[in-house]
């Protein structure tokens, strides 16, 4: 591996040109238009979750819905956390998030199902993550080699889908086990 270089000077100049831009930089490889369009049916996908979750969260009753309850909260503040992450991102590619609720539901990769039991529940939320996951990985490839911060926002938001995925289908398989 060789020895880092990087002529400062240049950079300096370069930085002082199209202030306009923020934080991206010439060296910025993706089209900030499209990658802004792609975040915003994300940052749908988010808000969905979080009115998913928020209605199971409400809505769930049983024996066991205590601690379901309490799963159900911490996804939802953390799909809210996500949605936040998004749309700031948008804001610094130059972009502005579409929290219109009346196109919400149509650009959300996930569907918003109430569900009619805890199981029901558990299961379409469950549904609703691995169609994160999916939609996310490939985003996530998608940006590789052009916009590094995104896709770093992109694999960390990926990682936390996938560790609420693990936890829904164990909450599923514990509630098929005590019946």
């Amino acid at each position: 591996m060789g020895q880092f270089s990087t002529d400062v000077k240049k950079i300096r100049e370069r930085a002082r040109k199209h202030l306009e831009e923020g934080a991206v930089t010439e060296g910025y490889k993706a089209n900030r238009e499209q990658v802004a369009k792609v975040l915003n049916d994300v940052l749908a996908t988010e808000i969905v979750c979080v009115l998913r979750y928020k209605r199971h969260y409400f809505m769930a009753q049983g024996i066991a819905s205590e601690s379901v309850k309490a799963e159900f909260l911490q996804h939802a503040n953390e799909e809210s956390a996500h949605a936040d992450q998004i749309a700031e991102r948008i804001v610094q590619l130059g972009g502005e998030p579409d929290f219109n609720p009346s196109v919400l539901s149509e650009r959300s990769h996930s569907e918003y199902v109430e569900g009619d039991s805890l199981i029901d529940m558990i299961r379409e939320d469950l549904v609703a993550e691995r169609i994160a996951i999916q939609s996310y990985r490939e985003i996530v490839e998608w940006l590789r080699g052009k916009d590094p911060t995104t896709r770093r926002i992109m694999e960390e938001i990926l990682a936390k889908e996938e560790e609420h995925a693990e936890d829904l289908n164990s909450l599923l398989l514990g509630m098929r086990q005590a019946s």
